[in-house]
């Protein structure tokens, strides 16, 4: 069987899945309506959610971490208070003023079932939405897409800012992964007579695989140009991080704004695999959450009323370790944060059941223990803000029950 994915090279490279289902990707023209958007940030190499949601409250928590705890709030380079018991890395800051508008909320002690500690195996068992499960072939973003079809969806439906399709946008439902919004497509061509020419051939040649679906690209190409996004200029004052991270959030509020159909973008940030020197207030992941915070603040401010209709929503493989090694950094773990920011999340508070952090609280008697299971977080934001009516199909083997939603999403 033929794998319709092609791919097209040039400096920053595009990749399309074109899927399975001819109708899915319906030539309409490019409606500029309201549609409900979902923001998909992957923290790859385990982020130490510990001290990015610091539970200061928890005395388990300072005799666990005597060199990296960050500091209860009202010290020099403290924790931000969020409720009395839970607090921001005073990196984040940037944060707080969306928590105080009752934009965001936080799931604290989620994360998978699966025991496993291995970077590969829980990214991959966290993209297909299936623990423990090597065998599945595509991703719960993908089967999100898949079961929820229809006639208006445009080839920007699903976009990865990213060299390659990553493991959770994988399958039959279509989708873009593109490496730099000003280097997609066929901006390489010295003249319009030569992309037209290169068009037509590279047409000709995907029709004879895949029939009339080939041509799509192109559509997404002709949208994307339009807008012009070399000549963008974020609004509202924001102020991107100049970070590969970033630019990949500044390009996914282009997409939004230029109307082109955007229902489900992915970023990621990586580098917060801490294993020697993690640092506390200052230090590795000082550095990592002052980017990853900026660059959240920056998008939400860039898209301003926009965000009336989008939700960005955070996720990491699994956890650290609750007690720092040797080498004042932390191991791998089991559960962690997850932040959700925007329409309707049901913002001000930290969800979640907290299970503590003495050592006979901890799974294995070293980690966070988990009370949420990130399926559960998923299929929230699924069904309560992309309004599928029925999950079931997006998280196969696992049965979803609103009576298990952390209930952080009105």
């Amino acid at each position: 069987m033929i794998d319709r994915r092609i791919f097209l090279k040039n400096g920053g490279m595009a990749l399309v899945s074109l899927g399975f289902a001819p109708t899915f990707l319906a030539r309409t023209a490019w409606a500029a309506e309201r549609r409900k958007v979902l923001i998909a940030l992957f923290q790859r190499g385990a982020v130490d959610g510990l001290n990015m949601i610091v539970p200061f409250g928890d005395a388990g928590y300072y005799r666990a971490r005597p060199s990296i705890a960050i500091q209860r709030p009202g010290r020099p380079d403290s924790a931000i208070d969020l409720d009395g018991f839970f607090g921001l890395h005073p990196r984040m800051a940037p944060l707080k003023p969306f928590w105080d508008r009752g934009d965001m909320a936080i799931v604290h002690a989620t994360g998978s079932p699966d025991e496993t500690r291995s970077h590969f195996d829980a990214q991959d068992y966290m993209e297909s939405g299936t623990p423990g499960v090597k065998s599945t072939s595509d991703g719960w973003l993908n089967r999100y897409l898949h079961a929820k079809e229809h006639q208006k969806a445009t080839p920007f439906r699903a976009v990865a800012l990213a060299p390659q399709l990553p493991r959770t946008l994988q399958g039959t439902a279509p989708a873009l992964a593109i490496g730099s919004l000003e280097r997609f497509g066929l901006r390489g061509q010295s003249t319009d007579m030569a992309s037209a020419s290169f068009e037509e051939q590279y047409a000709a040649a995907a029709d004879k695989v895949l029939g009339r679906t080939g041509t799509d690209a192109f559509d997404a190409v002709r949208a994307l140009k339009q807008a012009d996004p070399s000549r963008y200029t974020p609004a509202n004052g924001a102020q991107y991080p100049r970070t590969p991270y970033g630019e990949s959030l500044r390009q996914i509020a282009q997409l939004i704004k230029a109307d082109v159909g955007l229902e489900i973008a992915f970023a990621e940030s990586g580098q917060w695999d801490h294993h020697a020197n993690e640092g506390a207030a200052v230090g590795q992941i000082a550095q990592r959450l002052d980017d990853f915070a900026r660059g959240i603040a920056a998008l939400a401010t860039d898209l301003g009323e926009g965000m009336r209709d989008v939700v960005i929503l955070t996720m990491s493989e699994f956890g650290r370790t609750v007690a720092e090694n040797g080498n004042r950094g932390t191991d791998h773990g089991h559960g962690n944060a997850m932040i959700a920011l925007g329409a309707g999340v049901k913002g001000g508070k930290v969800y979640g059941k907290w299970p503590g952090l003495e050592v006979e609280q901890r799974w294995q008697g070293r980690d966070l223990a988990i009370t949420t299971d990130f399926r559960d977080v998923f299929a929230e934001v699924v069904t309560r803000h992309l309004e599928l009516k029925d999950a079931s199909h997006v998280f196969p083997g696992y049965t979803v029950d609103a009576r298990r939603f952390a209930g952080f999403m009105s």
